[in-house]
């Protein structure tokens, strides 16, 4: 994957990138249910010319997707500015502009969602990456990738088809492993994180990029 994301642009501020995730905000979305993840989002349009950040607004799934928080408008904290116009987020975007895109050719214009996600695990609580469960998210495409992980055990991703069946499991272990998806055919989870040593501090970092095709005005 390093490869790969090199081969549009260099990484060359990876560090930084990485560091940004000990300055997400905690869910509060979340915060009623006892389940702690923090996280930030922002939203492109993505054309064969240009990606373009829009404006701060809410995360928007219906209920059809999210049976846990869906059908209302979330506003997570917004990404910071010095993230979104790092040179490793800007691979990552065109990346997957390239990559999805050539899956849709017919596709002029996307809309693009991103979340920095920290899922933290207790001695006490496991954390959960997708409290809702198996899921589908409502777009194209989905891009999970590994950011980081820190005394964390377990996390398996566990792909399935439209009637629950398992296709696959895998887990993102190493920084820059990935699950590339396409949503409009399968569905995922992830299973609970643990800490491998529960006296000390623990968590998961992945970034989520979701590709939903744009329909535009007549």
């Amino acid at each position: 994957m390093r490869e790969m994301l090199d081969a549009v642009a260099p990484l060359s501020d990876w560090d930084a990138f990485v560091a940004s995730w000990n300055l997400l905000e905690p869910d509060t979305y979340l915060a009623t249910v006892g389940l702690h993840r923090r996280r930030r989002h922002a939203v492109f349009s993505a054309t064969r010319e240009a990606i373009v950040r829009e404006p701060h607004q809410p995360h928007y799934q219906s209920r059809d997707y999210n049976t846990l928080q869906g059908g209302i408008e979330r506003w997570f904290a917004p990404m910071q500015a010095e993230v979104v116009d790092s040179a490793s987020l800007r691979s990552i975007l065109h990346f997957c502009l390239r990559f999805f895109g050539a899956l849709a050719p017919t596709v002029p214009a996307w809309h693009v969602e991103l979340h920095q996600f920290r899922i933290e695990a207790r001695a006490d609580e496991p954390g959960q990456p997708t409290p809702e469960g198996v899921h589908r998210d409502g777009v194209d495409f989905v891009l999970v990738l590994l950011i980081d992980r820190h005394n964390i055990a377990s996390g398996t991703t566990t792909i399935h088809s439209a009637d629950g069946s398992l296709l696959g499991s895998f887990t993102l272990s190493h920084p820059l492993d990935a699950a590339l998806v396409d949503d409009t055919r399968v569905f995922h989870g992830v299973t609970a994180v643990e800490p491998e040593d529960p006296t000390a501090a623990a968590h998961r970092d992945v970034l989520v990029v979701t590709f939903k095709r744009k329909v535009l005005a007549a």
